[in-house]
């Protein structure tokens, strides 16, 4: 990419003008007619990544974001080999992280097919953790999770809490902001890294926000699974989860929610069971509820908000919430 003095209306004008130096004044202030002409100059990866050390100095966050978005926009037009290079070699975990974030942005816009595989390989086999973390987060809110295999049941296994809570937060944010739960692949591809790690926290952060209508056959018993858990966090977070999965996967669903209930001890996670059996069946959960209620007097006030809530005839899952709150909170 070359600057030139005539400023050309394209999709990178604005990238091309951001980098373009500041003229000198001093002609101007000597009485010079004309300014200095422009000099062409070729961007390379390394004049870039030192404008970016330079500005990592500054204490502002948005100027900061302004310079990872930069080197994005610039990462179509960069050579290839010589970005893979400056990732490969570079130790800082903050520089580390700009630039995988310019090698999925190459992967996302096809300029690079290859370039997610390099990140991910990175992102499992640096011996730094803190740049393996900062590698996961470059991939976070972008179409890596269709791209990378089983990296994130991996990545679940690292070694690392920090890596696996980036990981855990990726597939949170990816599942609720790149596929608003409608591929059913992600959602999958989720509950098998849940499955997979053993740690209570990370696992409780990728099924905590987790939309499961979408969720496949496989995964809905790997779900199912984790309500066996040691850890009362993932047991909760395994059974909110289950209250939104699709038609064909709700009657087995809704058995194990009840078979759980009757020996679960621990208040928070029969609060999750009790919620999910009310978004499986709606008004026809009701006798199930009935006949849950039972089983421990403190829980009796809990399942009666929910039968009363249920039995408005509400058919909108947001709306029989809110009328279950405001039944909880009525004087």
């Amino acid at each position: 990419m070359t600057r030139m003095s005539s400023f050309r209306k394209s999709t990178l004008g604005w990238l091309a003008f951001a980098l373009v130096p500041l003229l000198p004044v001093t002609a101007f202030a000597q009485g010079a007619s004309t300014p200095p002409a422009l000099e062409g100059e070729t961007c390379s990866v390394t004049g870039l990544m030192d404008q970016i050390r330079r500005g990592l100095a500054s204490r502002s966050p948005a100027y900061q974001r302004y310079l990872r978005t930069l080197l994005r926009e610039a990462a179509v037009t960069l050579p290839a080999a010589e970005l893979q290079a400056a990732f490969e070699r570079e130790k800082d975990p903050t520089m580390a992280e700009h630039l995988a974030a310019a090698l999925v942005a190459r992967s996302e816009r096809e300029a690079d097919v290859g370039a997610m595989q390099v990140v991910a390989k990175r992102a499992l086999e640096d011996r730094d953790p803190a740049v393996r973390s900062a590698t996961v987060r470059a991939m976070r809110r972008t179409g890596a999770l269709e791209k990378t295999g089983d990296l994130y049941e991996r990545l679940m296994r690292d070694a690392s809490p920090e890596v696996r809570m980036e990981a855990a937060t990726n597939l949170s944010e990816d599942n609720q902001f790149v596929y608003a739960g409608q591929l059913g692949s992600a959602t999958d591809t989720a509950v098998a890294a849940a499955a997979a790690s053993r740690d209570p926290k990370a696992t409780a952060k990728i099924l905590g926000t987790l939309n499961t209508e979408k969720l496949g056959a496989e995964a809905a018993s790997q779900l199912q699974g984790l309500l066996r858990n040691d850890s009362a966090e993932v047991r909760q977070s395994a059974a909110l989860a289950l209250g939104g999965v699709p038609a064909e996967q709700m009657g087995q669903a809704r058995e194990s929610l009840v078979s759980m209930y009757r020996g679960e001890r621990d208040a928070g996670v029969r609060k999750a069971l009790v919620r999910s059996i009310a978004q499986l069946g709606f008004a026809g959960a009701v006798p199930e509820l009935q006949r849950l209620r039972g089983i421990d007097p403190g829980m009796a006030p809990e399942i009666d908000a929910w039968i009363r809530a249920l039995g408005t005839g509400l058919q909108e899952w947001e709306l029989i919430l809110r009328e279950k709150q405001r039944l909880q909170t009525a004087p």
